[in-house]
Formats: structure tokens, sequence, C-alpha cells
């Protein structure tokens, strides 16, 4: 398996693949994988002759710096992982930060036209320029015919097809399932820090969406948020950050419902020090 730590020989290798006519996929992850990112990976096999992975944490979309302190460094677990896959077409990339930042580490200013002051957004201050920021690099090292990411991060899917539109960057962006673990809860990479205790417990988040997709279909989005909000309130070890029905194109919370009109409900949960996100399709 062939492994770059430098954007340039990278970039080098890629142009040389593809003018024997191959086909670029890519993953960009940061790390600690799991079968959540195996199966964005195999959705890129299918449909590219090579995929790319890049491995990076990226320092500018946390806004809680001990997140990033804490966040799971797992390489040589992750490039073993990823052979049990293919040595041949997958290509790994785990640049430092020097190689994507040089010496100044600073997101640039994106607008998403308004995306990006919802849910997450409002949550989470200056988050979505710094994945604006590490994606356009990414993408502009790797130059790939298509990349994949995991509708667990559906605003951020939402708001990358944006970037890619206002930027002009000749890519296909795929979004791919969520994977979730047998009791329903939404692989992450954070799940790994989760006590016990909270493990148990997290399932309760895709549960609760669940039952909030069926009431959907009869009851106000109004009706639907405060019976989750109550839901919450009876489950000491999670705690509500916040549910949101929102329209899947404009991300804006839904005022009344329209039937031309596709919803998806978010949430996030803190199980202990952990945030969890998570969302289902309404209709």
């Amino acid at each position: 398996m062939k492994k770059f730590h430098n954007k340039t020989e990278l970039s080098n290798h890629i142009d040389g693949l593809k003018t024997n006519g191959n086909t670029i996929g890519f993953v960009p992850t940061m790390g600690a994988l799991h079968n959540g990112h195996l199966s964005l990976v195999n959705k890129g096999l299918s449909e590219n002759d090579v995929v790319v992975v890049s491995i990076f944490v990226n320092p500018t979309q946390f806004d809680n710096k001990e997140d990033l302190v804490k966040y799971p460094r797992t390489l040589e677990a992750d490039v073993a992982l990823l052979k049990t896959l293919s040595r041949k077409t997958i290509i790994v990339y785990a640049p430092t930060v020097k190689d994507i930042y040089g010496d100044k580490i600073k997101s640039q200013s994106f607008t998403f036209d308004g995306l990006e002051y919802e849910m997450e957004g409002a949550f989470r201050d200056g988050h979505f320029d710094g994945v604006g920021t590490i994606v356009r690099r990414l993408l502009e090292i790797v130059k790939p015919d298509s990349a994949y990411f995991g509708e667990k991060d559906f605003q951020q899917l939402q708001i990358i097809k944006k970037l890619v539109e206002l930027n002009h960057i000749p890519v296909k962006i795929v979004g791919c399932k969520i994977h979730r673990a047998e009791d329903g809860l939404a692989m992450s990479s954070r799940n790994t820090r989760l006590t016990p205790q909270h493990r148990t417990v997290a399932p309760f988040i895709y549960k609760t969406l669940k039952s909030a997709k069926v009431k959907f279909g009869t009851k106000s989005a109004k009706y639907v948020t405060e019976w989750v909000e109550k839901q919450f309130k009876k489950q000491s070890l999670l705690e509500l950050e916040y549910f949101i029905i929102a329209d899947i194109e404009t991300l804006k919370p839904v005022k009344r419902k329209s039937t031309k009109k596709s919803y998806r409900a978010f949430i996030a949960v803190y199980a202990g020090d952990i945030r969890l996100i998570d969302n289902i399709a309404l209709n």
C-alpha cells in the first residue's frame, strides 16, 4: 500500500495514474477508522480504479481545543484496517499540519448561501470555515473524479456540495448512507471514548429519531420537537443540545410542513463530555 506524507509527491503520483487512464476516488477522514469509513472506501472502490484515503486531524474545524487534543490518532491501525480491503488500489495520504497549512494554521472565510448558520454552525463557531478550508485544499491536492462523504454529517455534506458548486471544483460529491452499529448507534470515531454506561444508553438517540419519524407523518414539527425534548428529559445520562426538523435544501427549521419539500430531523446529544450527532430522513 502506497503512503504519502507530502502533498507534492502525492499529486505527482496521482497525475501519473490519471495519465494512464485511472479514475480516482477520494475519502477524506480524520482517522480512527471504523466500519463506517470502510463503507465509504468500498463505495469508492466499486466506482473507481484507485481510492485515496486521507488521514488528517484538521485543527481548524475544532471549536473546542480540548476535543482536538483528545481526538484519537491511530495511523498504524488505520492503515492495517485499509489493507484488509485492498493493498494495491488504496493510497493513504497522511500529511503533517505543516504540509497542509505551512507556517500559518488559519481558516479561510466562506459563505455557503446561509447553510453554515444553521444547526452545527449555530453551536460551533467557525466550524464550517475549517471544514471548507481543509476540504478545498484536499480536493486541490488529490484532484479526484469523485469524493465520498457519509450522511451522518448531512449538513457538512450539503455544505461541501455548495463549496464545489460555488468554486467550480470539477469533482462529483457522493453522499453515502449512515453506517450504524447493530443497536442503531451511528458509527463515529468519538464512540470509542464513550464510557461503558454511556455506550449502553447511546442507542436511545436513534430509537428516538425513528419514533420522531413516525410521529412526523401525522403531527406538526412543533409537536414532534416538543415530544423529543420530553423524552430526553427522562434520560438522565444523555443531554440534548438540539433537535431540529429542517428542509434538506436550505437546512432551515420547518415552520409549516409542505408536501412539496423533503425534511430531515437533526440531533446533537452529549453523552458525558462526548458530543454525538445523528439525523434521519422524515419523508
